[in-house]
């Protein structure tokens, strides 16, 4: 039985969440990889795994407690609580830098993704046949992932679904970014900015009594969108951590080994030398509805050694590794 949190672990948990929240808005970044760094993952997975059909009758019987306490509630509302927060407040901020400091940030996201590679493989133990087979495998497919060309908006509902499956993936599978997985599919404008903007623009009009908003068609459009591509995500948080919980349990060291060897190699995807490749329509530039130009893909580059900004982004990407180091330093201290 687990002994209960105080508040001190309670708000580590949140902010916690708020990390993993920023990252996952961030395309290149993975909200999984911040939860193995910060040591919650396997929690994380546990607990997404216990929504099963034993939860649903605990809960259809009105045992509201063993309910709680049967899926670890207290640890899912303070991450996903930090997670959800974040994405309105702690990822703003976020957008503001990658606005006017896109370089220096990358750098910072690629030094702790370096961190984060030592930090997962340190205590990995024996490197056998099997488990290097799984380590070049995870790196060939975020390789592979990394120089994908992004398809066409779309927008049925069915494939909204989809990509709420895919798109949550990056909450549970560390290396894999969901928003740039969604960038792929060529719906992450519509469901993480249009989409989200639309809700709050709805919301806001129902809060002060405006109810004729929703007689509006676009506006139900987006509704119906939003609703499904959250109800896809929830369905893919539960069924992928049923998925890896039960190979985590059973195959550890090979899931941890592909683990190693994805982040390793979707480190294509958060090269802090790059140069947006920005949506166009009969070399039209598209915009979306808050007027910013839509990013289609990257074309990386190789950094300029003479220059000053090169210098800096170097000392970013040394501070995103020793901020893991210290992550690191603090857990074993805690041991």
């Amino acid at each position: 039985m687990q002994k209960p949190r105080s508040f001190l672990e309670k708000t580590y948990l949140f902010l916690k969440g708020l990390a993993m929240g920023a990252a996952n808005k961030v395309p290149g970044v993975s909200g999984g990889t911040v939860s193995f760094v910060f040591g919650f993952y396997e929690e994380l997975i546990y607990s997404f795994k216990k929504i099963n059909l034993v939860a649903f009758k605990l809960l259809i019987n009105r045992r509201y407690k063993s309910f709680f306490k049967y899926i670890n509630a207290e640890f899912l509302l303070l991450i996903m609580g930090g997670s959800i927060f974040s994405y309105f407040s702690i990822s703003l901020v976020l957008d503001y830098f990658l606005d006017n400091y896109e370089l220096y940030v990358w750098s910072w996201f690629f030094g702790m993704i370096i961190g984060s590679i030592y930090y997962i493989g340190k205590d990995f133990g024996e490197w056998n046949n099997t488990n290097i087979i799984s380590l070049i495998t995870g790196a060939v497919i975020g390789i592979g992932i990394s120089f994908l060309e992004p398809a066409r908006e779309n927008d049925n509902l069915w494939f909204v679904f989809v990509c709420g499956i895919i798109g949550v993936s990056g909450m549970t599978l560390p290396g894999l970014s969901g928003s740039f997985i969604l960038i792929l599919l060529g719906n992450y404008v519509l469901l993480l900015v249009d989409s989200v903007n639309e809700l709050l623009y709805i919301m806001s009009n129902l809060v002060i009594g405006n109810f004729d908003i929703l007689q509006e068609p676009e506006k139900i459009r987006y509704l119906k969108i939003i609703s499904v591509f959250t109800a896809g995500s929830l369905f893919g948080l539960v069924s992928i951590s049923h998925i890896l919980g039960y190979v985590l349990k059973r195959y550890h060291s090979i899931v941890t080994a592909v683990i190693i060897g994805f982040i390793t190699g979707s480190l294509g995807i958060v090269w802090p030398w790059k140069k947006a490749v920005f949506l166009q329509n009969n070399n039209t530039l598209l915009f979306d509805k808050k007027g910013n130009k839509i990013v289609e893909n990257y074309n990386r580059y190789l950094p300029d050694l003479t220059s000053a900004e090169t210098w800096y982004a170097g000392f970013y990407i040394i501070l995103g590794i020793v901020l893991i180091l210290i992550i690191d330093f603090y857990g074993r201290k805690k041991k």
